[in-house]
């Protein structure tokens, strides 16, 4: 088992903040567009987080803060978390050419009890990151300590088998469980394969009964649970478009769960 850097997470930060040059200028992320009024969020979790006028949102691991945004354009009152500087830098900017209120933390989730006190309705996290996380019963203690009584995590998250294979689909190549850290060099990125990037990743593969057994262990109630057979994003190889922002690796076509979400609920305080 290959034991994990010690430094992990300069390491991904320098990673993501690599990538972030890339991504703002990609079609993948339609910057233009979205500055014109598009939203970012997708039909599932938009329908599991429900109505956000009003609601404190926590998003973790934003990025450089496009679903932040959105959820600020729906009334919520956003702060986003990203461990990049240069994805939080360009989150504040655009924030402040959109003239939205959402605020923006540079914290690795972790730290975030030191960085942040505060309290929200709804922590949000999706697609794409607990894979950065090597613990996630201490990621599900940060997840509760900063859930009012009564909140609620949303999570969409890629699914674990997806994982599991090489790049091309062709071959099992890691473990399901959470058995290794998985330490490579990333070439590209999935929104600009062709970006001429070559930078160290560390990351974890998470199963099912790990990510559920976190939150139960730490005193969240799951409220819902769903797998579904396809990708809202083009992002991974050998793709095809099978309806709207509906994708699956064409060869392997819906036999595969490519993601799942899950709600999970801190429970009211007892009246004493």
């Amino acid at each position: 088992m290959m034991e994990t850097p010690a430094n992990y997470t300069e390491l991904n930060r320098q990673l993501w903040n690599a990538k972030t040059a890339y991504h703002v200028q990609s079609r993948f992320y339609d910057v233009e567009g979205f500055v014109g009024g598009k939203s970012s969020l997708n039909d599932v979790e938009l329908g599991l987080l429900g109505d956000v006028q009003g609601k404190s949102i926590l998003h973790l691991q934003c990025h450089f803060g496009q679903d932040s945004l959105s959820l600020s354009r729906l009334g919520a009152h956003v702060t986003g978390v990203d461990l990049a500087d240069q994805a939080i830098a360009k989150a504040r900017e655009l924030a402040a050419q959109l003239a939205l209120p959402a605020a923006f933390v540079c914290s690795d989730v972790y730290e975030l009890p030191q960085n942040l006190r505060q309290q929200f309705d709804i922590v949000f996290t999706s697609y794409g990151v607990l894979g950065w996380l090597p613990d996630l019963e201490r990621w599900a203690g940060v997840v509760r300590s900063f859930l009012k009584p009564g909140g609620k995590l949303v999570l969409v998250e890629f699914h674990p088998v997806i994982w599991m294979f090489d790049n091309d689909f062709t071959r099992v190549q890691y473990a399901y469980f959470n058995k290794e850290t998985i330490t490579e060099v990333e070439t590209g990125t999935y929104a600009d394969r062709d970006a001429p990037l070559a930078h160290t990743s560390v990351s974890w593969n998470h199963d099912l009964g790990e990510v559920l057994g976190s939150l139960l262990h730490n005193g969240l109630n799951i409220k819902h649970f769903a797998e579904y057979d396809y990708s809202p994003y083009n992002c991974f190889a050998h793709m095809k478009q099978v309806g709207e922002r509906k994708y699956r690796i064409e060869h392997l076509a819906d036999k595969l769960p490519m993601m799942y979400s899950v709600v999970a609920a801190k429970a009211e305080e007892s009246q004493r």
